[in-house]
């Protein structure tokens, strides 16, 4: 294929002078305009003469090392995707590279097909950026965004974290509070990504019985286990190409935790009751309400898997550190929940005051959850303080939300005490109560039963 001067421009980086023979033979047939270098000092000499795009570096060179040239061309080009080679791969090193900027990280001798699938998903990137830099100059309104509400800096640095998260293709960690909008987070990654036209799987990691989320997101064999009357795919093979989301990833049973390990680093599944592993192509990305550090302290969480989840780390704000975003989401909601209307309800200013003084532990859901309650309820043709919770507005003619005391000084009391109360918090979502508490889905259906709550 012959190259024009405006074609997707490749930087490879290596002191071999037969491991670049290699390289540029390997990419010769796919119309790159190919540059080569034998150190960090030539590299960085070429990017002054030539534009490019993408570079292919090698991680052990003398003088200038491959880490230190990554720095140096990102500095120069924060927009370059560079892959990492390296003969001696380790966790640590891998995850060092990928936060100082490194699209990926591929260990010696590696399979030439899988960096060329990988150096097209790279392309893919490059023309989504070009494609992108089109709509602006046009006017175009940027895309995918549209959930992810919030003027505040801190949502607006999130939102550049999801944008820079989304061409990586690298394994994302969402941290943040129940109800600050893990999956909204997670769905615009998988939005800006090349890999968006393919499946978007969430998997609520809590909501899965200890006994079955192995082959739940493994998949399994017929007659693995008992009951197992057929084969099943599983939920990781079913977001092959796309992007599989695992909300709540701290519930996993540490035996599941070594498996997903394996299949992240090995790119490959064995369905429960096979000896034979199935290749997969997926981007993971977790999120989780608990501190995943501390769990690892506590030995209820694998460092090894900690390290491969969170190269790119992404924290939430909760809604009472961006205040200033309580007025548009509410009016947000107020429009989505108004279909039943003539127009969209208004919120009167003494109601946005005790919406605005309200601390908001539920989150934005939480919010939503007061608006939808606001607009089913509320008789006036604006939303008033008479239409929100007692808890929110402080008067005592609405009891609706006011939580129980534990009847005595007893663990099971408090315990009780403290399910009932997620569950008038939650408007009886158990789901929702779950998240509130901390725990599985699972975990909160033995606790009704044990306490007899119905």
């Amino acid at each position: 294929m012959v190259t024009q001067p405006d074609a997707f421009a490749l930087l490879l980086v290596d002191d071999d002078p037969q491991a670049l023979f290699a390289l540029k033979r390997l990419f010769h047939k796919d119309g790159y305009r190919l540059v080569t270098a034998e150190s960090g000092p030539e590299a960085l000499a070429l990017m002054d003469s030539a534009q490019i795009n993408a570079a292919l570096i090698d991680y052990q060179m003398p003088g200038m090392d491959g880490l230190e040239l990554l720095k140096r061309l990102l500095q120069r080009d924060p927009q370059m995707q560079v892959i990492m080679l390296t003969g001696q791969g380790k966790i640590e090193t891998a995850v060092t590279a990928m936060k100082n900027g490194a699209a990926d990280f591929l260990e010696k001798p590696f399979q030439p097909e899988a960096l060329r699938a990988r150096m097209g998903q790279l392309v893919q990137i490059w023309r989504l950026r070009s494609e992108n830099r089109r709509l602006k100059d046009r006017g175009d309104p940027p895309s995918g965004f549209h959930r992810l509400i919030g003027k505040a800096q801190a949502m607006q640095a999130v939102k550049q974290t999801v944008t820079r998260a989304a061409l990586a293709d690298a394994t994302t960690l969402i941290y943040g509070e129940t109800g600050t909008g893990k999956e909204l987070v997670a769905r615009a990654i998988h939005h800006h990504s090349p890999r968006s036209t393919r499946s978007f799987v969430p998997v609520d990691c809590g909501a899965i019985s200890e006994n079955l989320v192995e082959s739940e997101l493994f998949g399994h064999v017929k007659g693995a286990f008992t009951g197992a009357h057929q084969s099943v795919m599983g939920l990781i093979r079913s977001a092959s190409g796309g992007t599989l989301f695992l909300d709540e990833i701290g519930e996993l049973p540490l035996s599941t935790q070594a498996k997903l390990l394996r299949t992240l680093q090995e790119k490959a599944v064995r369905p429960v009751g096979s000896d034979r592993t199935v290749a997969v192509d997926i981007r993971i990305v977790g999120a989780t309400h608990r501190d995943l550090a501390g769990e690892v302290q506590s030995g209820r969480f694998r460092e090894d898997l900690f390290y491969r989840l969170s190269v790119v780390p992404i924290a939430l704000p909760p809604l009472r550190e961006r205040a200033e975003d309580i007025p548009l989401l509410a009016a947000h909601f107020a429009a989505k929940f108004s279909a039943g209307f003539t127009s969209t309800k208004p919120i009167r200013d003494d109601a946005m005051a005790c919406l605005m003084a309200y601390p908001w532990p539920g989150n934005v859901r939480e919010l939503e959850n007061v608006i939808r309650r606001a607009l089913a309820l509320g008789q006036d043709e604006t939303i008033t303080p008479a239409d929100l919770p007692e808890a929110i507005t402080g008067n005592s003619n609405d009891r609706s939300l006011a939580f129980s005391s534990p009847s005595d000084d007893s663990l099971a009391a408090y315990e009780k005490t403290a399910v009932h109360n997620a569950l008038r918090k939650s408007g009886g979502n158990r789901k929702a109560a779950a998240r509130i508490l901390g725990i599985g889905e699972a975990t909160l259906y033995r606790k009704l039963k044990a306490f007899q709550i119905r």
